[in-house]
């Protein structure tokens, strides 16, 4: 399943929660597709979206009239800890 938001010109805090929750309602191997239009915000977005969670399947400058990009991330298998306290 794809999921997409299109935060050009959104305010980039407000847009980068609206990722969060959106990230975290996704099942592991659905993709994300984002368009925004600031050019910090995937440098913002990497930092608040553990490594370990995603993988970049696309990342590109769009070819519209104002500045915009796109990044396509999957969510990963998510890894379960052992919490039984098996050795």
């Amino acid at each position: 399943m794809l999921h997409t938001l299109d935060l050009r010109g959104a305010i980039v805090p407000f847009s980068l929660l609206k990722v969060i929750r959106e990230f975290k309602l996704m099942n592991p191997g659905e993709a994300l597709e984002i368009f925004w239009s600031d050019p910090d915000t995937p440098a913002d977005l990497f930092r608040i979206l553990p490594d370990s969670a995603y993988e970049v399947e696309n990342f590109e400058k769009t070819a519209d009239q104002d500045p915009s990009y796109r990044i396509k991330l999957v969510k990963k298998q998510s890894v379960k800890s052992n919490q039984g306290g098996q050795k």
